[in-house]
């Protein structure tokens, strides 16, 4: 299985194996495929003139009469697999190509189909993707040309019209709904596997069952406590500590063994990424600096072109780990055209799930549901390779990777339609109708899956389900919205705060260098620091059930916490401990966010609030008790005890505030919320105090944690859901003009394949390995070819020192009937249509080009000249430049 996102993906392994040069170190990214090319013919041009070649070189000048050119068009038989393709410049990357997928189910079930009729490749031979390279590490995908290429599939396969044709039409437009529900499925049954690991290893901390050693203590002993469990005191006879400290002192080391052990898992992810790659050097830990490779780095590594001796770099190389962090993130971004080799691999899905069930165990104050994301997106992403059409497409595979998310945040919180709004409101960039409802499908396959497995033997999807019977009281609203004030200022503090702990702690540079170090200080804190409160102690799950569940003595999934009060003198002693586990808890939530382990922030975030909520609860159920005359709640005191106050129900909107103080979701957490309950009657407070969440944390903290993540790595995403107010037009942004930057044909249509490496050298310094060069002639714009197609076609020529490239088309001169193509013809790369703006654009239709479109650059013209171009990265930093200046306004 592939490790690559997107059209990008091979079989051929996780990752590419190191290697080594004489002329430095090689350290080899996932590859970018580029198989099925036509291999190179013998024939070329080569330039037999004395003196060098030059770009202005007449057609007839150069060359004998002998030689022949041929023209051909953009479509043709697959090319080479096996050819290699080298990155031309210091510190790029070197990328074998063997990606062969004519193994795969897909299409051998389709090879059966069309048994009887002609290819599809006689039709429309562009509906291939040999026609571009695929997408590089960390580059930005051609939507536009993935979309174009679908659109002659589609209409290549409708031109069959006989028995074969119809059943293959019938079975391509099948392929999305069967996706959908596989994806669906394996997502419910990898959920189901990671809760019932987890639960069971996160008992073992305190002891183990005796009848089977694997379960868990509910399992054990569901009806209380009973001699089947035995807790490590018991076990050890006391040794050497006493009964009681010895306890401690296990409990202390499985909270570090574990972690340690997932941190181990997740360092394997390891992927070292070129500083010419990227803007900054911010990784998902928010650290200030990232630290330059060790020469043994057990990552991913770096190439050096051997065209060139190596160069050292000017800033240290970014580092990042795939199975670290949630992944919501990068998932957003890969979801916008961002390509990330292995994040969504079969390698990155197997550690992730073996250390979420580590780290979630150990007990930090972390939660499984985030990742769960990126768990759902890696199943939707492998399994895209099961139809031709979503695996080589981009465009499409980004519809099944949709509803993979949404499908795994389904799973998380046991909320279909939830799901199917955190995929439209958080993380999908491009959403039609076609798509929004087969993620709908996508999240009911998965949580009738989940529902059937049961996984923690309530028939519940997720552990925190409650009802609540009581309804709410008028007197309340004024409660709700203070919940939702200092929900959303909690979520946006946590913000600032993580950010802070990043810059000082994580700047020390043992931290930076060595990431278990960290997780090893924070596993340490929380195990002797959570042990003493019994709340803290809890899993994050069972304790957010525990402060948003109502007092039932009937609830046999209700902890003895202490939480019920029976009488008004009860409840300072309920405070006490909630305002206590609140401060442990929230500081290590901070701690722990960015720590190299799988972890989510979802349901330690509500955690933290849930704790808020319920003191708050508890103190107007004390004003009640207290106060029982006062005329504003006559009727709800005259209830035994208060009870008309549901103290849970503070600690479930204070949750779910919280939340969105930190992710910024809304109408998503309400709907979360609303299949939490079941209940219609507590809509109204939900959506009050969310709403009012929202203008909070976005008064004090405007980015979202997701929002942070992508600025810090400096991603070229861009926020299609905030358009900043432009004065500006496109001229603010568009750099001098270069001639190293063009490709100017006024007098040949013939360029030296020397001069054209040497551009493209230029473009890749820039950092720009999706850029184009321009194509004019007499300073009109004639073309563009994008820099992985040049480098490309650069690397297929057998004497590129020699050799002349065509880059226009010009009429056939003595036209071969060998049947092979001439290398040295790059006409079929040739976009000749780029998307042009004329210099005085205004800056809204630049950003709704980028946005909506997805473009990678656009070239600019001033009075119908050419006049230079800006690239998606160029208008991403001038995006984080407006706001900027907005936030500090």
């Amino acid at each position: 299985m592939a490790d690559g996102y997107g059209a990008t993906s091979s079989r051929s392994g996780e990752q590419a194996s190191a290697s080594r040069h004489d002329t430095g170190t090689y350290i080899s990214l996932p590859s970018s495929p580029t198989s099925f090319r036509r291999p190179p013919a013998t024939t070329s041009r080569r330039a037999s003139n004395a003196e060098a070649p030059d770009e202005r070189i007449a057609l007839l000048g150069v060359g004998s009469r002998s030689s022949r050119v041929r023209i051909h068009s953009a479509h043709g038989s697959p090319r080479r697999p096996q050819l290699s393709r080298d990155q031309s410049f210091a510190t790029s990357v070197k990328t074998t190509r063997h990606h062969s997928r004519a193994n795969s189910w897909g299409q051998r079930l389709i090879g059966a189909l069309d048994r009887h009729s002609s290819s599809i490749a006689e039709s429309k031979g562009s509906i291939f993707p040999d026609e571009r390279v695929w997408y590089d590490q960390f580059t930005s995908t051609d939507w536009v040309h993935d979309s174009i290429a679908d659109a002659h599939r589609a209409k290549a396969l409708r031109s069959r019209k006989d028995f074969w044709g119809r059943l293959y039409v019938l079975f391509d437009s099948s392929q999305g709904w069967i996706l959908s529900a596989l994806v669906g499925f394996l997502v419910a049954v990898l959920a189901y596997i990671v809760d019932v690991t987890e639960s069971a290893a996160f008992d073992y901390k305190d002891g183990y069952c005796a009848k089977k050693w694997y379960w868990s203590e509910k399992k054990c002993c569901p009806h209380g406590p009973c001699t089947d469990w035995r807790d490590w005191g018991e076990v050890l006879e006391g040794y050497p500590f006493g009964s009681f400290w010895t306890e401690y002192a296990v409990y202390i080391g499985f909270v570090i063994s574990l972690a340690a052990l997932s941190c181990l898992l997740t360092l394997t992810t390891k992927t070292v990424v070129p500083s010419a790659y990227r803007l900054t050097t911010f990784d998902e830990d928010l650290a200030a600096e990232s630290t330059a490779p060790p020469a043994d780095a057990d990552g991913d590594e770096i190439s050096v072109s051997p065209r060139q001796t190596p160069e050292p770099p000017t800033t240290p190389p970014m580092i990042y780990y795939s199975a670290a962090g949630s992944g919501v993130a990068e998932v957003r971004v890969i979801l916008s055209g961002f390509v990330l080799h292995g994040f969504l691999g079969l390698k990155t899905l197997i550690i992730k799930s073996i250390g979420l069930v580590l780290s979630v165990a150990s007990g930090l104050s972390l939660g499984k549901e985030g990742p769960y994301v990126h768990i759902a997106t890696c199943v939707g992403n492998i399994a895209c390779r099961l139809f031709v059409k979503y695996d080589r497409n981009d465009g499409k595979r980004r519809e099944v990777l949709s509803a993979a998310a949404a499908a795994g945040v389904a799973v998380a919180f046991g909320a279909p339609l939830g799901g199917v709004l955190f995929g439209l409101e958080e993380v999908a960039y491009f959403f039609p109708a076609k798509t929004l409802f087969r993620t709908f499908f996508s999240c009911i396959i998965a949580a009738l899956t989940l529902k059937f497995l049961n996984p923690y033997g309530t028939h519940k999807i997720v552990m925190f389900q409650v009802r609540y019977v009581i309804d709410w009281e008028y007197f309340e609203l004024g409660s709700f919205v203070l919940v939702g004030v200092l929900g959303g200022a909690a979520g946006a503090l946590f913000i600032k705060a993580s950010r802070t702990w990043a810059k000082t702690f994580r700047g020390i540079p043992a931290v930076k260098q060595h990431p278990m170090l960290e997780v090893v200080v924070v596993a340490l804190i929380t195990g002797v620091i959570g042990y003493w409160n019994t709340l803290t102690k809890l899993p994050v799950a069972k304790l957010l059930y525990n402060l948003a569940a109502p007092c039932d003595d009937r609830d046999n999934n209700l902890d003895n916490l202490g939480l019920c009060p029976e009488t008004m003198d009860d409840i300072p002693g309920v405070l006490g401990r909630l305002f206590s586990a609140f401060f442990v808890k929230g500081l290590l939530t901070i701690i722990t966010f960015g720590i190299k382990v799988p972890a989510g922030i979802y349901v330690p975030s509500m955690v933290v609030g849930g704790l808020m909520g319920r003191t708050i609860g508890h103190c107007v159920q004390w004003c009640v008790m207290a106060f029982p005359d006062l005329s504003l709640w006559e009727g709800c005191a005259k209830i035994p005890n208060g009870t008309c106050i549901q103290p849970g129900v503070y600690g479930l909107i204070a949750a779910g505030a919280t939340m969105c103080g930190v992710t910024r979701l809304s109408v998503t957490l309400v709907v979360i919320l609303f299949e939490l309950t079941g209940s219609l009657d507590y809509v109204l407070p939900f959506s009050l105090a969310i709403l009012v969440a929202k203008w909070t944390s976005d008064a004090i903290e405007p980015l979202s944690i997701y929002d942070l993540l992508t600025e810090m790595n400096s991603y070229p995403f861009l926020n299609n859901k905030h358009k900043p107010i432009f004065t500006s037009d496109l001229a603010e942004i568009v750099p001098r003009l270069r001639r190293e930057r063009v490709i100017d044909i006024s007098s040949s249509p013939l360029v030296p394949a020397s001069s054209l490496r040497t551009k493209l050298e230029v473009l890749h310094k820039a950092g720009e390995l999706d850029g184009g060069l321009p194509i004019v002639r007499h300073e009109i714009l004639v073309g563009l070819i994008p820099a992985p197609d040049l480098e490309y076609a650069l690397d297929g020529l057998e004497d590129e020192a020699n050799s002349l490239c065509l880059m226009a088309d010009v009429p056939s001169i003595e036209e071969s009937d060998d049947g092979h193509v001439d290398p040295t013809d790059f006409t079929p790369y040739i976009d000749p249509a780029p998307v042009a703006l004329d210099i005085r654009s205004p800056m809204d239709l630049v950003y709704e080009c980028f946005v909506k479109l997805g473009l990678r650059y656009i070239c600019v013209l001033r009075d119908g000249r050419y006049a230079g171009m800006t690239h998606k990265k160029t208008f991403v930093k001038y995006m984080q430049t407006i706001d900027e200046k907005e936030n500090r306004t």
